[in-house]
C-alpha cells in the first residue's frame, strides 16, 4: 500500500520545485519613444512627412493637363470621384532632375483644411520610425526654396531624414498660386 500524501502538501512541493528551476525575468529595458512618418526621396535625398499629414500614397494616376498653369502643376486627376491636383514637388523646388523611372515615382496625397493636393515624389520608402531623442532642430544643406518647409531632421543609419511639413507647404502662397499669369 502506498503512503498517502495530502493534496495541499503535494501542490506545495510541486510549486517549490518549479520555482527552484525557474529562471528570473529579463531585465526590463527602458522603452524608447518613437516618432513616425512617411519616408520619401526627392533628388536623391531622404525626407519624411509626419504621419498625420499624408492621407494616401498612389501610383501616378492618369491626369488631364490644364492650360495656363505653372510648369510644376502637372494636371488634374479624378481619384474615386474627387478631383486631385497633381503637382511635381521636385520641379516646384527647382531640384535637379533624377533618373528615377516613372514606375517608381509616387503621389503623396495631402489634405489640409480645404486644400487637397497630390505631390509627386521620386519614390516612397514607407513608414519610418525614429527615436524622438534623435531629432535635430538645425539641418544643413537645405535648398533655400525648401528651407521654410523643413522642420528639423532625424539621423538613422548615418542618413539624414529631413522632416517635410506638408501642412505648412499647402498653406504657402506660392504653392496656392498655380496660374501662369
Amino acid at each position: 500500500m502506498s503512503a498517502k500524501i495530502a493534496p495541499f502538501a503535494a501542490l506545495s512541493d510541486i510549486a517549490s520545485r518549479s520555482k527552484s528551476f525557474a529562471e528570473g525575468l529579463p531585465a526590463q529595458e527602458e522603452a524608447v519613444e518613437l516618432w513616425s512618418g512617411i519616408g520619401f526621396t526627392l533628388a536623391g535625398e531622404h525626407f519624411v512627412a509626419p504621419m498625420g499629414e499624408v492621407t494616401e500614397i498612389l501610383h501616378i494616376p492618369r491626369f488631364t493637363q490644364i492650360p495656363g498653369v505653372k510648369s510644376w502643376m502637372q494636371g488634374l486627376a479624378n481619384v474615386r470621384g474627387r478631383l486631385l491636383p497633381i503637382m511635381d514637388l521636385g520641379h516646384f523646388f527647382e531640384l535637379p532632375k533624377t533618373s528615377v523611372s516613372s514606375r517608381d515615382r509616387r503621389v503623396l496625397v495631402v489634405e489640409h483644411g480645404e486644400v487637397l493636393s497630390g505631390l509627386i515624389v521620386d519614390s516612397v520608402l514607407g513608414m519610418q520610425y525614429f527615436a524622438v531623442d534623435g531629432f535635430k532642430d538645425t539641418v544643413e544643406n537645405v535648398t533655400r526654396s525648401m528651407a521654410p518647409f523643413i522642420n528639423g531632421a532625424y539621423i538613422k543609419n548615418d542618413e539624414v531624414w529631413k522632416v517635410f511639413s506638408a501642412s505648412t507647404f499647402t498653406e504657402d502662397p506660392k504653392f496656392l498660386s498655380v496660374s501662369q499669369w
